[in-house]
Order: structure tokens, then C-alpha cells, then sequence
């Protein structure tokens, strides 16, 4: 089965830091970009960071700018999102998903969504 799995999720004050996986199960994620995306109860789901497979190339959205890293591992098949000086505002469930090789298409073209994982920062 192909299928992407978050983990790392939990409570956090704020100012602390989270590490998320997502774990490719089923393919191999070297030749995929992967999309971080996020979604807070009763918001639109928004797009995070993105990394590409062929360039390396990251993205990052203005709001997590210098506090959120994406890096690869292609030997665990895995992607995570470093999360550092979070904020209330980042209480979101965060999903990962991919696309094909770049991180050039709108969140509508990513596919193999994750179940999610629960990121609550509160103090």
C-alpha cells in the first residue's frame, strides 16, 4: 500500500520545538517533492514547506520563515519539518503529501496525503 505517515506531533509551550516525520511506506520518496500543509480547526488548510527531489530546493511560507526547516533523508524514506520557536498560532494538524519532483504546483497537485498529526502549543 502506498501511503505517507506523520508522527513527532504533541503538546508544546511556546517557544519550544518539535521534530515531524513523514514516512513513506510502499514507494520510495527520493524522486518525490514533499509538501508540508497544515490545518487548524474551522481554517482553510495551508501549505507550510515544500521540498524538491531533483534540485533540493526548499519553500517555506512567510509566517514560519527562520523557525521551520525541511530536510530529507532518502536512506529512512523520510521527511521531516524541524519546528523551533513555535507559537500558539502553529496549532494546526500537519500533514505531509507529495508531488511530482518539484514543488511547483498548488496544493490541489499533491496526492498521497498522510492521516495527520496534532501539534498543540499552549503553555
Amino acid at each position: 500500500q502506498v501511503q505517507l505517515v506523520e508522527s513527532g506531533g504533541g503538546l508544546v509551550q511556546p517557544g519550544g520545538s518539535l521534530r515531524l516525520s513523514c514516512a513513506a511506506s510502499g514507494f520510495t520518496l527520493d524522486y518525490y517533492a514533499i509538501g508540508w500543509f497544515r490545518q487548524a480547526p474551522g481554517e482553510e488548510r495551508e501549505g507550510v514547506s515544500c521540498i524538491s527531489s531533483s534540485d533540493g530546493s526548499t519553500y517555506y511560507a512567510d509566517s514560519v520563515k527562520g523557525r521551520f526547516t525541511i530536510s530529507r533523508d532518502n536512506a529512512k524514506n523520510t521527511v521531516y519539518l524541524q519546528m523551533n520557536s513555535l507559537k500558539p498560532e502553529d496549532t494546526a494538524i500537519y500533514y505531509c503529501a507529495t508531488e511530482d519532483d518539484l514543488c511547483l504546483g498548488t496544493e490541489a497537485d499533491f496526492y498521497s496525503w498522510g492521516q495527520g498529526t496534532q501539534v498543540t502549543v499552549s503553555s
